[in-house]
């Protein structure tokens, strides 16, 4: 029997695998082979790393050497350097933005120094259609504990004690709605996977389900035994194809080992799941909706009460959580809800996370304790703002949520502090946003996205956010009038208070939080004609500045309208009438001699 000395594990989560990561497996196959390696060390496909920015993301371990952009040609220089001669590979590391400074171990590098990974943490770590490495990393046995040594109350019990909130963005208590679905008089009941995460910019979901889908499996078979469930089902979006076929493959694997079906652990309990998949609607991510789709039926939300706990799927009590909040009972009821509850603050425990986007150094996956400030996640772990700019704002929850300016830059990311200040925690979301970005466009995108998909069920959803959106986009044509910003208000007020579900609810949060904290950027739209961050691009007016202008013609190149003028060595201008706005010349100008 050939002893393994070395695991080399290959990132193989959708971002890793859109940037080639599954021919740098293939590569390190054939480079182990070359040099007589293939009995000695074993490669690993694996889950996300959560550094999407730096994928594809090779890690060599014992040692725990992080190797980032990692392209085919360099897996003969990793076998014959790294793991023959015994020598880091210093080009392929990891460098701090801030300090330029290259890191070679994983856990030195900043984006992780900080973060305190719970639900992700398989994922990168072991291979994810492997149930076998799942067990060896303590998988199933919070699942044989709540089976054979404890009542579906004292399931509920330590869910409850340990003060989980839904992971979804609403932040209810987990054990309190287990409890209701247990409450529920009826013999067949369903537990549901909300897995259809529909933000702009999210995908933690989605790696959870790629880099660890038994902790899902075995979570949802838990939640099935706690409230009485025979059969549960994963609801999560077609456009997510490798997470579905892990899943699947986990599920397969899960009743293979008789951890799915007829009497689990030899117990009397039997439990099975599905999966459902969503055609990308963002309306399904609310819960009703989500029931409505997999139905069959047209998804859109369902007037509450009666909640789903009550009557869900088929008119049965259904437990509905995101994948997020399953991904933390495992631990809960194998280490025990007080180790949970020690992380965070008193009223949000656990950690969070978000997936960081944006105008960011270190875009990716993070996982915080709840409590842990805009700031440390920004500049600790996000690494600062590309360029030199400067920090302008923060999305946090999405479209529903709202814009946090410089000065709320140390507010601690919990559910009541963000509410607190205008915003949500939201799914998990986190878009920053620099100098160079203009809220009121910003507020314009959010609103247009949402009015996009609305469902149309109700009113004051269909035509309120379509009227918002109409004033939007006449305030960023330099068309706004006196009044736009009070009729923004007006409206915003009723739709939320009016509209059936949380979409409508929430849709206007992005531009009532702009106004309260940009409120002076709509004013320059509408009195002044002007764009501050100079975004707008009917408020644009290029112009060149003559002492910068060198003359050396590559704007006039470049400019699709030939609308700028000018002998070769001597400034040169541009034709307002004719200049389209597009910015192409300002892009190409070496000498930053083009202003707007």
């Amino acid at each position: 029997m050939n002893l393994i000395r070395s695991h080399v594990l290959v990132c193989a989560g959708t971002g890793c695998s859109s940037s080639g990561s599954k021919k740098v497996q293939e590569a390190m196959h054939g480079a182990l082979e070359r040099h007589g390696l293939s009995q000695e060390v074993k490669v690993v496909e694996t889950g996300c790393f959560g550094f999407c920015k730096m994928g594809p993301i090779v890690m060599i371990y014992p040692e725990g050497a992080f190797y980032c952009q990692v392209k085919p040609e360099d897996a003969d220089e990793l076998v014959s350097e790294h793991l023959l001669k015994g020598r880091i590979v210093e080009r392929l590391l990891y460098q701090e933005p801030m300090t330029e400074r290259a890191v070679p171990l994983f856990n030195d590098i900043g984006f992780y120094k900080k973060q305190h990974r719970v639900a992700l943490r398989n994922c990168g770590k072991i291979n994810p259609e492997s149930i076998e490495e799942y067990i060896a990393h303590d998988g199933y046995q919070a699942l044989a504990r709540a089976l054979t040594r404890m009542t579906p109350a004292e399931v509920i019990d330590e869910v409850s004690r340990s003060g989980l909130r839904g992971r979804g963005g609403g932040g209810f208590p987990t054990g309190r709605k287990w409890e209701f679905a247990r409450a529920s008089e009826d013999a067949i009941k369903y537990v549901v996977c909300n897995a259809d995460e529909g933000d702009p910019g999210a995908f933690m979901d989605r790696s959870v389900l790629e880099g660890d889908p038994h902790c899902i499996v075995e979570a949802m078979t838990i939640a099935g035994y706690a409230i009485g469930a025979k059969q549960g089902y994963v609801y999560v979006r077609a456009e997510y194809p490798i997470a579905v076929e892990r899943l699947s493959i986990a599920i397969k694997q899960a009743r293979e080992y008789g951890l799915l079906g007829e009497h689990i652990f030899g117990t009397d309990f039997s439990f099975d799941l599905g999966i459902r998949l969503g055609a990308g609607a963002f309306v399904c991510g609310e819960e009703t909706a989500l029931l409505e789709s997999i139905e069959g039926h047209r998804g859109a939300p369902r007037p509450r009460p009666p909640y789903p706990a009550v009557k869900g799927l088929w008119g049965k009590p259904t437990l509905i959580n995101n994948v997020e909040t399953y991904a933390n009972i495992p631990g809960i009821l194998r280490n025990g809800p007080d180790q949970f509850a020690a992380i965070g603050t008193e009223k949000s425990k656990g950690t969070k996370v978000f997936a960081l986007a944006g105008k960011i150094n270190n875009t990716g996956l993070v996982e915080v304790p709840m409590g842990t400030t805009l700031r440390e996640i920004v500049y600790d772990i996000g690494g600062g703002i590309p360029n030199g700019k400067a920090f302008k704002a923060c999305q946090t929850g999405g479209p529903s949520g709202g814009c946090l300016p410089t000065e709320l830059l140390d507010t601690p990311v919990d559910y009541d502090s963000l509410k607190a200040v205008g915003s949500m925690m939201g799914s998990g979301g986190l878009i920053i946003m620099d100098e160079d970005t203009c809220m009121v466009d910003v507020a314009r995108f959010f609103l247009e996205f949402t009015q996009d998909e609305s469902c149309g069920k109700c009113v004051p959803c269909r035509e309120g956010t379509k009227r918002m959106l109409e004033i939007l986009e006449r305030i960023t044509k330099g068309e706004g009038v006196d009044g736009d910003i009070e009729l923004l208000e007006e409206l915003a007020g009723v739709i939320s208070k009016a509209s059936l579900c949380g979409l409508g609810q929430t849709a206007p949060n992005p531009v009532l939080a702009t106004l309260k904290f940009f409120r002076d950027e709509y004013e320059a739209h509408i009195h002044q004609k002007r764009c501050p961050a100079g975004v707008c691009q009917a408020l644009l007016s290029y112009h060149i500045i003559e002492d910068k202008c060198k003359g050396c013609g590559l704007c006039k190149k470049v400019c699709p309208a030939d609308a700028i003028s000018g002998d070769l060595r001597k400034p040169h201008s541009i034709d307002k009438d004719k200049c389209l706005k597009c910015g192409a010349c300002a892009a190409k100008c070496p000498f930053k001699a083009i202003s707007r």
